[in-house]
């Protein structure tokens, strides 16, 4: 190993059970030093990363081939006990989902003491002195309210740096980043990125940086590995590959994410660079324009006037009750054909103004009139009748999919509450046309959620939506968890099935790169109001408001 390298992965083969799903990959980390390791789900990125903290999953994993090597010990024929002194020591690790990593019956200040009383000799006192002391240096914006808060009693953002607090708590050499920030918004994405880049310059600790985004990691890293079916495909410094990419693949996740400056007719999938079918249709500001001429030319759809949401908190027996406007006097129209992205941070009231148009959460003021009726005011059984008309596409398909069901009887479910067609054969057969529209297979009738990707998930709760044929669907988050790929497969079938059906999309989301992609109008929301609202090029190209600026300015938009 040489002077300069902390870690030394040789010929690295993993395999569950028979199958081998990691071959044969070498790769070094340097002292002081961000490494990226990016690629799809599946591209065996965490599993290689898992390895080295000896985290497989027993009885069904193993290394068939290689070493791991640090500080002069091969990891791989490591025993478990032995790890128990270099987990959270000199080896930390950061998940992608704190929620489910963090204890939820323990504070969150008692979680950072507990990992420095088992690998210190600091007194209970001091671990706790330390515990603000970390707090402070990933930026907890109330130190005390964060150490006595429990994990559902903050914010993402917020339990991503309690998370960040305890993997560097001990001092480790080496800190592994399994993508931290995949479900957060692009400004508190932005935040935790500025916060480890500082973190390591202070500390000089080595970094591994997993994630799915090339445009992130060239804000990041330093070197980048890029991974593809369990092989490194390509590795280098960040500017060369982002400048000269090598292999189809880096080409084809660099050239996935939407443009911010052109907008293409079909976005290119990884299929596509594989098979070599890019297109490079682009749709012009004519084009646009004519059709935006068509589209306003009309009553609108829906109508949302001066709406309002208020929640009113009781905290306890003898204080009084506050109120928060969720969503404040937020007015807008919305026509046939058309796509209104809705974008702001986490909390702005994004997806609650989704839910009062649902009617899955009234509004507490104002006007929704669909078709002109203002359906606020509507009986239980009339909003039973909209809710064929209005249909939703969830951010987590997994979780609104029942497990139990077939996806086929999942998606015929509607269909026999809403009495359309005459037969279950009849239901079944527009089913299976269904999910032909979607990209799956007649095969795929009778499988169950858990046998899907989480793309073909997420196809399965749009034939979901669509199996009712609405006009209105609000796609809330639909894609934030998606890879790049099948983020751009799904965008691409959205808009298909919009010019095939005629549907119109609130479509919700973070992310403003996406949204003024796929947006004929945007609206930006900030603390309930809307901050801004008009053309989705002339927001992205000439913001008005500073916090339009800040959202645009937090986009990753690579070298």
């Amino acid at each position: 190993m040489q002077e300069n390298t902390i870690l030394n992965i040789k010929n690295l083969s993993i395999s569950f059970g028979e199958n081998e799903v990691i071959h044969n990959i070498s790769y070094h980390l340097n002292k002081n030093e961000i490494l990226g390791i990016v690629g799809e789900s599946g591209s065996g990125k965490s599993v290689s990363s898992l390895a080295i903290l000896g985290l497989l999953p027993k009885n069904i994993s193993k290394i068939t081939s290689g070493s791991i090597n640090y500080n002069n010990k091969d990891l791989s024929v490591l025993a478990s006990k032995a790890f128990q002194n270099i987990r959270g020591k000199k080896i930390a690790m950061i998940f992608q989902e704190p929620m489910s990593s963090l204890n939820p019956s323990m504070t969150c200040g008692k979680q950072v003491q507990e990992i420095l009383l088992q690998h210190t000799t600091l007194s209970k006192q001091e671990a706790k002195e330390e515990t603000f002391i970390l707090f402070e240096k990933v930026k907890l914006p109330d130190t005390k309210r964060a150490y006595n808060s429990y994990p559902h009693e903050i914010s993402g953002g917020q339990k991503q740096r309690v998370m960040i607090a305890i993997a560097i708590a001990c001092k480790p050499d080496i800190l592994i980043a399994d993508e931290p920030t995949t479900a957060l918004d692009v400004t508190v994405q932005k935040e935790i990125i500025k916060l480890l880049k500082t973190l390591q310059i202070e500390t000089k600790m080595s970094v591994i940086f997993i994630t799915h985004d090339l445009a992130l990691i060239s804000e990041i890293a330093d070197r980048v590995l890029v991974m593809y079916k369990g092989d490194i495909v390509e590795q280098g410094d960040v500017s060369t590959i982002f400048k000269s990419p090598k292999h189809v693949y880096t080409k084809a996740l660099i050239n996935s994410r939407p443009s911010l400056d052109t907008r293409l007719k079909t976005l290119p999938t990884i299929d596509d660079y594989l098979n070599g079918t890019t297109s490079n249709e682009i749709i012009t500001t004519e084009q646009r324009k004519l059709q935006h001429e068509k589209l306003y030319n009309k009553a609108p759809l829906l109508e949302v006037i001066n709406v309002e949401k208020e929640y009113i908190s009781k905290s306890g027996w003898f204080t009084k009750p506050q109120s928060f406007k969720a969503v404040n006097d937020v007015s807008f129209k919305l026509y046939e054909g058309e796509t209104l992205g809705l974008v702001g941070e986490s909390g702005c009231g994004k997806s609650t103004l989704g839910n009062a148009i649902l009617q899955l959460d009234k509004a507490t003021a104002g006007l929704i009139l669909y078709n002109g009726i203002d359906i606020t005011r509507l009986r239980h059984s009339e909003i039973k009748k909209l809710r064929k008309d209005i249909q939703i596409i969830f951010q987590d398909p997994y979780a609104s999919l029942n497990p139990r069901i077939p996806v086929g009887e999942a998606i015929m479910e509607p269909m026999v509450v809403h009495k359309l067609f005459n037969s279950d054969k009849e239901r079944k057969e527009k089913v299976i046309d269904i999910l032909n529209r979607v990209g799956l297979s007649e095969d795929y009738f009778n499988r169950y959620p858990h046998e899907f990707s989480g793309g073909q998930r997420q196809r399965i709760g749009i034939a979901r939506t669509i199996a009712l044929q609405p006009k209105l669907i609000v796609c809330d988050e639909s894609v934030s968890a998606l890879d790049i790929s099948v983020q751009a497969q799904v965008l691409n079938l959205l808009n298909e099935l919009k010019e095939t059906f005629g549907f119109t999309y609130i479509f919700i989301s973070h992310d403003l790169a996406v949204v003024k992609y796929m947006s004929d109008q945007l609206l930006v929301m900030n603390n309930g109001k809307i901050e801004e609202l008009d053309d989705a090029d002339v927001i992205y190209n000439t913001p008005k408001e500073a916090y339009t600026k800040k959202l645009i300015y937090a986009i990753p938009k690579g070298l």
